[in-house]
């Protein structure tokens, strides 16, 4: 037991111990969340009878909604009458309830109002969860505690996705899903409520809803950092929509890649994620964050080649492992680093309205990717091809991009 203490200790950075309550709170909620997250939409209709149109218009307008959620999060976590604990107390609060609203769901409309809420209450979420964060850590700790939330999401919604499909096969009992995903989104405020006080740094000034926005939108560096950010969170949409509709119907000729396959490749795709989650952060801490995106965009652009490699060469199901593992340390490179340069550039008053332009970042590219890459492979075989060539060259705009921000960003420091 001693032995496994020490090797935690050796493990996990060293961060303030409410940074690993508020990782450990996300893990609960993620589990709800992947109980629900790939079965809904058969619920839905399978079984309530809802069309695929209707189902994806339920799914796409809570995206929207999820915009608004982090317009207003943003405005509140930085208001000296509300902050980052009470934001996230009703995000917890709204999640809940739209799991309740999507357990008693038999029509569209319910279902609607179900997804309206749900994307409402996690947009809430992420400019208070990743201010709170920035403000119990130093800056050279930050990559490591965005890398901690992120690798509790990570575990926590590949145990939902797990324990969903378990009991789903056992017993059938879809709406059970929806229950127990609002118990987990109940825990998480419990888990808030009782041992995290309010982290807002003391003496921000009173501003009106519209003004840090104003300030934040006119911010140039961090409008250029959003470009990039948008590009990234589109590459990250791509393995989650695109790539397995690739190497299904495109990879190795005709026949493609089978979906036992698939989920194989894919799940150790999740494994290694997780474990290089960490270490990454730690040995990318010596780098400036510009640098750090640029390792990420390097590795993006090798993992578009051999995707495009798995495809129109022999052994597609090494190409397509090969692909994947590289854009695993791609995103765990990304991920962290995006949100700990974004605080490091936001005037503390501001801190909560500058992470929301960041989580925005992720909305615009996961609605702009998918229909990108889906619309490539209605094309045919050159476009579907073509299209991860296409995404390889992005990468040299992006990486002249990151070299002038890393100067700017000196230039700013100095």
């Amino acid at each position: 037991m001693a032995l496994l203490r020490r090797w935690l200790k050796g493990w996990l950075p060293d961060l303030d111990s409410r940074v690993g309550i508020l990782a450990g709170g996300r893990l609960l909620s993620q589990v709800g969340i992947g109980f629900t997250l790939f079965y809904a939409p058969i619920f839905f209709t399978e079984q309530v009878g809802l069309t695929a149109t209707q189902v994806g218009l339920g799914i796409g307008l809570g995206s929207v909604a999820g915009m608004a959620g982090r317009f207003l999060g943003g405005s509140l976590a930085d208001s000296p009458t509300v902050g980052r604990r009470p934001t996230l107390l009703g995000s917890a609060l709204v999640s809940a309830v739209a799991d309740g609203v999507l357990l008693l769901a038999n029509d569209f409309w319910i279902f609607l109002a179900g997804n309206l809420l749900m994307g409402f209450g996690v947009g809430l979420y992420w400019p208070a969860a990743e201010s709170m964060a920035a403000d119990i850590t130093t800056p050279e700790q930050r990559n490591e505690a965005y890398a901690l939330v992120r690798l509790a999401d990570t575990l926590g919604l590949g145990v939902g996705v797990i324990a969903g499909g378990a009991l789903i096969s056992l017993t059938g009992a879809y709406r059970a899903l929806f229950a127990i995903d609002g118990v987990t989104f109940l825990l998480f405020f419990t888990i808030i409520y009782v041992a995290i006080a309010e982290t807002r740094p003391a003496g921000n000034p009173a501003r009106s809803l519209l003004q840090g926005w104003g300030q934040a939108l006119t911010d140039t560096t961090l409008m250029v950092y959003a470009l990039v950010n948008v590009l990234f969170t589109g590459y990250l949409a791509q393995i989650q929509s695109t790539l397995p509709l690739y190497l299904n119907r495109f990879a190795g000729g005709e026949q493609g890649v089978s979906e036992g396959a698939l989920s194989l490749l894919f799940t150790g795709h999740v494994v290694l994620a997780a474990i290089a989650q960490l270490p990454m952060a730690r040995w990318l801490t010596r780098y400036r964050s510009a640098q750090g995106l640029m390792v990420s965009a390097l590795l993006w652009g090798v993992g578009f080649g051999l995707v495009w490699q798995s495809g129109t060469g022999n052994f597609p199901l090494v190409w397509g492992g090969l692909a994947l593992g590289v854009m695993a340390l791609a995103m765990v490179a990304y991920t962290p680093i995006g949100s700990a340069l974004v605080a490091a550039i936001a005037p503390e008053p501001l801190r909560g309205v500058y992470l929301s332009v960041n989580s925005m970042c992720w909305a615009v590219g996961y609605l702009i990717g998918p229909p990108l890459g889906g619309w490539a492979l209605d094309q045919g075989n050159a476009a579907a091809h073509g299209f991860w060539l296409g995404l390889m060259g992005t990468v040299v705009p992006a990486l002249a991009v990151l070299v002038w921000l890393d100067r700017r960003l000196r230039r700013r420091a100095s």
